[in-house]
């Protein structure tokens, strides 16, 4: 089969590779039928992720069709639609019982698909511990709606869940890429008084303004003095950190009002630092961590009912054997690209 792989830092090609096979009881072999490339991905090639193992199949957003499943799965059958979680946990240990399923304590618990194992950018996945990795797609959810379930679209749900959000307040959201714009969709659930989007980029800001015209757009420039006209006491009630800069990150303390919640959810490329002196007497509420991305069955239902579509940030769509094209246009960002949706079949 094509499988996109890892070289070394720096490189990946296209491969030929074996077909996986079931290893063990709790597995299932999936035949991707759609997958996606994420920033992430970009940092694996740039070196960032350390953990990364050279030889693996990258790509860890995919949907797909299941083929094979070992002989303790049951969740799901040969021939059942499936998304595939971004996260590998084994669902008995202390921490995947309270709902914290990035802190699996299994050895291949947390993010291994298309880091330490092989993951989706291929024409099959083997996926462990299927029954808490696999989610079957409603028959009215096509592929494309389904995509970032596992991963981005997870991320803004546990994101929009663990931040306090009430009718009267405002939410501030840096960042308007594809991570940032689902979280704003799964905000939007909450129905607060008021969002504001930032985000440098005036195209990404103009695909906010196109599919969700309530929502009100500022450059980095403006966020601080547009959030504290449009907030009650001076500052959002509420602040997410989708865009992972230390320009964003500083804004993202300044922007809160007293006593505010911000939700650190980018990931960054190195340290941050909490300038203690100046915050002090602010009161503010960090949140902070990798997603706990276990409630891909909901958000399925969210978009079988209409409430949630993330299509719009599909804007590329590629064969697998074009795949390299894809990287550079996505890491380019040319062409107004969002997301890209890769074929392995094409």
């Amino acid at each position: 089969m094509l499988a996109y792989t890892y070289v070394k830092q720096g490189t990946f090609a296209l491969m030929e590779k074996p077909r996986p096979a079931v290893q063990d009881a709790r597995d299932a072999v999936v035949r991707v039928s759609l997958a996606s490339i994420c920033t992430s991905d970009l940092h694996i090639l740039h070196g960032s992720v350390p953990r990364a193992v050279p030889g693996i199949t990258v790509g860890h957003e995919m949907v797909g069709v299941v083929e094979e499943v070992g002989d303790a799965v049951r969740r799901v059958r040969p021939g059942d639609r499936v998304t595939v979680n971004v996260e590998t946990f084994c669902g008995s240990c202390f921490f995947c019982q309270h709902g914290w399923v990035n802190n699996c304590t299994d050895p291949n618990g947390g993010w291994a698909l298309g880091c330490r194992i092989d993951g989706g950018q291929a024409q099959y996945v083997r996926v462990p511990y299927a029954d808490q990795g696999l989610d079957p797609i409603p028959d009215t959810v096509t592929d494309r709606q389904a995509l970032f379930v596992g991963d981005i679209l997870a991320t803004g749900y546990w994101a929009s869940q663990i931040t306090p959000v009430g009718p009267e307040d405002t939410v501030l959201i840096l960042g308007a890429g594809p991570t940032g714009i689902c979280t704003l969709e799964c905000v939007l659930l909450q129905s607060p008084r008021r969002v504001i989007v930032c985000d440098k980029d005036p195209s990404r800001l103009a695909l906010v303004r196109a599919h969700w015209p309530q929502v009100m757009t500022v450059g980095p420039e403006q966020v601080r003095e547009l959030t504290a006209a449009y907030s009650a006491h001076g500052g959002a009630d509420a602040v997410l950190e989708v865009a992972g800069s230390e320009e964003t990150f500083r804004l993202a303390w300044q922007c809160a009002r007293p006593n505010a919640v911000v939700t650190v959810v980018a990931l960054y490329d190195g340290p941050q630092t909490l300038p203690l002196p100046e915050m002090y007497g602010k009161n503010l509420t960090f949140k902070t961590g990798g997603v706990d991305g276990c409630r891909c069955g909901e958000i399925l239902e969210l978009i079988a009912q209409g409430k949630l579509d993330t299509t719009p940030l599909i804007t590329h769509t590629f064969p697998l054997r074009d795949i390299e094209e894809a990287y550079r246009l996505f890491e380019s960002r040319a062409d107004g690209v969002i997301k890209v949706a890769v074929d392995p079949w094409a």
